[in-house]
């Protein structure tokens, strides 16, 4: 099976595994991951201290703290793309068991820390999100049993798979994160339309997820009040969206220079939900434009390199881990133009926050495992493999 997925082109035998890693691994990616998490950092030098100070607390904490868990982040990147695939599959699977394991003592264990949603864990010295962690672990998982529901005398996985994202999307509307779930389902939804899903089947869950958000406006104040206000027409100047959207205007092309910014002394999520506001109006949309631009290079690399993939397992985990890593850049930065109502999800690699940016480690990590140059073979050396 090996041979037939991945061809019987000869290896280079006895080349050091740092070598082989560094000639197979997308060094692209790297790079944009390593720009995004130095962009990050900067931001959080002009961000951070407003809040420190409010908080009683030294002007570079909240910095000093991202650095580390950065630095956490990047090294757990680089430990886990020198995996094999199958060994991504199987820390994969113990992952999610432990974050599923992990929500589900969510509300007997759990703190809001005051913002009314309980979603974190409290180890005195640090937090830990078991949603960050659950998001790359259930993509593979998934990707795993839609791949083996493939093979002949298969088990059901496409239906094994949807049963267990239903799951961890039941959790999660209890705590409530209506974000991540939608994240979640809509994860899952891109891998089982890659793996030859039926029109009339992803028509329903379109239908199921619309049903679900009526339900959830008309059963939670909490949500109803941010899809009103996003509906609309005028925006409060003094709420979230009203401050994020005055500093986008304000920051005009070139922004209004390093330490000029206002919005940072605004709002409490300058740091965190709003970090792109505090780059548009510091540094204009220059440094915008070139965040996006190096969203787009990791995605479509990643793309690029599953494009060519013969083994299903890796080519639908790939796509779901592109499809998560992408998509919550997109929400978050759309949430700060108004484009999406507002939802407390994090910018990958550049907003503060230690289980993000570990789980983007992690995340980002596998994709680079499963994405790196593999001989494949050719099509009809496949083919007549099968025919012996």
């Amino acid at each position: 099976m090996t041979e037939m997925v991945h061809g019987t082109m000869p290896a280079h035998m006895g080349e050091p595994v740092l070598s082989r890693w560094w000639r197979t691994v997308d060094r692209w990616t790297i790079s944009c991951v390593l720009l995004l998490f130095g962009a990050g950092l900067l931001l959080a030098l002009a961000s951070s201290p407003p809040l420190a100070t409010r908080n009683n607390l030294p002007p570079f904490y909240y910095f000093e703290r991202q650095a580390f868990f950065g630095a956490v982040a990047i090294a757990a990147m680089f430990l886990v793309s020198m995996m094999s695939p199958a060994t991504i599959r199987r820390w994969a699977v113990l992952g999610f068991v432990a974050s599923f394991a992990a929500l589900l003592l969510l509300p007997f264990i759990g703190t809001d820390f005051g913002k009314g949603a309980v979603r974190w864990i409290s180890l005195g010295f640090a937090s830990v999100q078991p949603s960050e962690f659950m998001k790359p672990c259930l993509a593979v998982f998934a990707a795993w049993m839609l791949a083996a529901g493939q093979e002949v005398n298969g088990p059901p996985g496409k239906f094994l798979s949807f049963s267990v994202t239903l799951a961890v999307v039941f959790l999660l509307v209890l705590q409530p994160d209506f974000g991540q779930a939608a994240l979640v389902l809509f994860g899952w939804g891109v891998m089982y339309f890659v793996s030859g899903a039926s029109m009339v089947i992803i028509l329903g869950l379109a239908g199921t997820v619309v049903l679900g958000a009526f339900v959830a406006y008309n059963g939670s104040e909490h949500f109803a009040r941010r899809i009103d206000g996003f509906l609309s027409a005028e925006i409060d100047a003094r709420s979230q969206l009203g401050y994020a959207t005055s500093a986008i205007q304000e920051g005009g092309l070139f922004g209004m220079g390093v330490g000029e910014g206002q919005v940072k002394w605004q709002l409490p999520d300058a740091h965190t939900d709003f970090i792109i506001a505090v780059a548009a109006e510091e540094y204009g949309f220059v440094l915008v434009a070139f965040v996006i631009t190096l969203y787009a290079t990791i995605c479509l690399r990643a793309l690029s390199r599953l494009t060519r993939e013969r083994d299903p397992f890796i080519r639908l985990a790939g796509t779901g881990l592109v499809a998560l890593f992408s998509v919550q850049a997109m929400i978050n930065m759309g949430v700060a133009v108004r484009l999406l109502p507002a939802k407390g999800m994090t910018l990958p690699f550049v907003s503060y926050g230690g289980s993000s940016l570990v789980a983007m480690g992690l995340m980002v990590g596998m994709l680079l495992a499963l994405t790196r140059s593999r001989p494949q073979g050719e099509i009809g050396d496949i083919l007549l493999t099968r025919g012996r």
